[in-house]
């Protein structure tokens, strides 16, 4: 036992000596993650079972175990029909933006004069329409694209399609311009990932007679599916993260109301929060699958 123990006690002192340092310099950020992250998500899950009051005395928890989420789905039903909107939206949106990056990018991946000034121009709404930039643009219509109401577009949707599908069609015309605005970290993380691929492989192609669209779908094309799903976990997180989003909107308004309060709130943002990590996990094993014959590090 004494053997056992001696063991494991020099065991102890050699990945202390190996790793000790490399734990003093995690420590800051272990302490900044169990504070300000973990602990308000732990206690957002806690609120999510229970009835919150806030009383002279402070908070007030009632146990309800799982009747936040059954009002939310069954008793409440604008939070479904806003939330099952808002992601038939973004996931129409998504593909739209990973598109227009990808050969935006493969534009500005090639020699021209002013390549340098191009590719500021398309990052340059990066760092303007953020937070309150966005949603003071949003709430003068800069977002929105002026043919729509020119041509009666809406009243087309609606007589073609269904109630719902309109207002998500809508939906999609009125948020166009964020196809532009939220697509400049894409591009800079496609045009990183086209220098990724050597050049001597076109050469080799091109000699021996391969054509532009057929270097493409063999070289280009499977050398940025790493790029690709890369870009749509970010592009995931980015748009269920907009200011303007209804579904934060309501879940904010909930939080505060006398009727729901932060029990409320919580399990409607914990419903939020996995559909999005579902969507990440799907994002990921697509990558996984698509990457996984081609023998890329992941």
């Amino acid at each position: 036992m004494n053997g056992k123990t001696s063991r494991r006690k020099q065991l102890f002192l050699f990945r202390w000596k190996e790793y000790g340092v490399g734990y003093l310099f995690m420590l800051p950020w272990l302490i900044g993650f169990i504070a300000f992250v973990a602990f308000p998500v732990g206690w957002s899950l806690w609120n999510s079972f229970n009835q919150v009051f806030i009383t002279s005395e402070g908070f007030k928890y009632t146990w309800v175990g799982l009747n936040n989420f059954r009002r939310m789905l069954i008793e409440n039903n604008a939070y479904p029909i806003i939330l099952l909107t808002y992601m038939q939206e973004v996931l129409l949106i998504i593909p739209l933006i990973l598109i227009f990056s990808f050969f935006v990018s493969l534009l500005l991946n090639e020699r021209f004069p002013g390549r340098a000034w191009m590719r500021a121009l398309f990052f340059l709404p990066v760092i303007f329409a953020t937070g309150q930039v966005i949603m003071e643009l949003f709430g003068q219509g800069a977002g929105q694209l002026p043919f729509v109401q020119d041509y009666k577009l809406d009243v087309i949707l609606r007589e073609y399609f269904n109630e719902s599908t309109a207002n998500m069609l809508l939906g999609i015309l009125g948020k166009a311009v964020i196809i532009l605005w939220y697509s400049g970290v894409q591009i800079l993380i496609f045009i990183a990932g086209f220098q990724t691929i050597p050049k001597t492989v076109y050469e080799a192609v091109k000699v021996d007679g391969a054509s532009p669209w057929e270097s493409f779908w063999k070289i280009t094309f499977p050398g940025m599916l790493p790029f690709i799903g890369l870009n749509a976990v970010y592009t995931i997180v980015d748009l269920f993260t907009f200011p303007l989003n209804p579904v934060m909107e309501i879940v904010r308004n909930n939080m505060f109301s006398p009727t729901t309060g932060y029990g409320y709130a919580s399990a409607m943002a914990w419903l939020y929060f996995a559909i999005i990590m579902v969507l990440l996990g799907i994002t990921l094993w697509l990558t996984y699958r698509a990457t996984k014959g081609r023998g890329d590090v992941r």
